[in-house]
């Protein structure tokens, strides 16, 4: 088969942690024919869509560890697979492609995640649809709705939207300082909405990531537990990542937020828990293949490939 990989440049890729990379690795083994698109390149040109796609092979134990081959701007309804790995934010050019993908997925394309739901499930919005899962949460350009919700509640987080890798997390205690200095900084006096949760003790037991393939949770998560002194486990931020097996309740959690995902064509996704409580649904481009293999020996992006190849020759 031939998978072409969507994703920000290659040479930003970083060998030793790339959830993308571990994905074309497995892809070789397996032997199939990798590409690779800058995200930028997507075109609807001659009535079809189209990338700037380069074959490529991938070796983790070269310092030159990815070779490029020949270069030419392809119809994505050549490939078996279309792979949309472009990292978050969701930007406006990130939404521009998701079209561009819609209009491919029309003409034949096979795309995973389906574009059209990478749209309709904002990672931090997406978990008001199971309201028996989730800590206090609201959603709100306000700072009188927030100060309100900080009263009742106390101890709170607030946080951008579009945010990634924990940047713009901040925790607001009981004494509610500076929450007024936050909220107008964050959310651009009023021009920007945010997530407002109650703080949830767990997070220094780790912020969980539990990866779901076509709708089953792999049986590992990663705990990205918080630096001392920090409030966020992003691996961006400076947690530390501990593999562990799931427990019977995120299993249970998983299982049933997974089904539902799967059938809107979220075949990849990544889900945050803290403690009971689910905090994200990360849709864009889950990561942690590698660090829950180094640490269990589960091979993530091998079972991702396994499944993939079974969703295709279904399809």
């Amino acid at each position: 088969m031939q998978l072409l990989f969507i994703a920000d440049p290659i040479e930003s890729f970083k060998p030793y942690k790339d959830s993308t990379l571990a994905m074309m690795v497995a892809a070789q083994a397996a032997g199939h024919e990798i590409f690779y698109a800058w995200s930028e390149s997507l075109a609807s040109f001659d009535e079809n869509v189209t990338a700037l796609a380069v074959k490529i092979s991938v070796d983790k134990s070269s310092a030159n560890w990815f070779t490029k081959y020949e270069e030419r701007r392809t119809s994505l309804c050549d490939f078996d697979a279309v792979l949309m790995r472009q990292d978050p934010p969701f930007s406006a050019e990130y939404l521009a492609n998701t079209l561009l993908l819609s209009q491919a997925e029309r003409l034949g394309a096979k795309v995973f995640n389906d574009p059209s739901a990478l749209r309709d499930h904002s990672e931090k919005v997406a978990i008001l649809e199971f309201p028996e899962l989730i800590a206090p949460t609201t959603i709100t350009r306000e700072l009188s709705i927030i100060r309100a919700f900080h009263q009742k509640h106390q101890d709170i987080i607030i946080k951008p939207l579009d945010g990634m890798g924990g940047m713009g997390v901040f925790r607001v205690g009981k004494d509610g300082l500076n929450l007024g200095s936050i909220v107008e900084t964050l959310g651009n006096n009023g021009a920007r909405s945010l997530m407002v949760q109650k703080y949830i003790p767990e997070i220094t037991q780790g912020d969980n990531r539990i990866l779901l393939i076509d709708g089953e949770p792999i049986p590992y998560l990663l705990a990205r537990i918080p630096q001392e002194g920090d409030i966020r486990g992003n691996l961006a931020a400076g947690g530390k990542g501990v593999a562990r097996p799931l427990t019977e309740n995120e299993l249970c959690i998983a299982k049933k937020i997974g089904t539902q995902l799967a059938n809107r064509g979220l075949f990849l996704v990544g889900i945050d828990m803290i403690g009971s409580y689910l905090t994200e649904i990360n849709v864009t481009s889950p990561t942690c293949f590698v660090e829950i293999f180094d640490q269990t020996g589960f091979d993530v992006a091998s079972t991702f490939i396994g499944a993939l190849e079974k969703r295709i020759m279904e399809s």
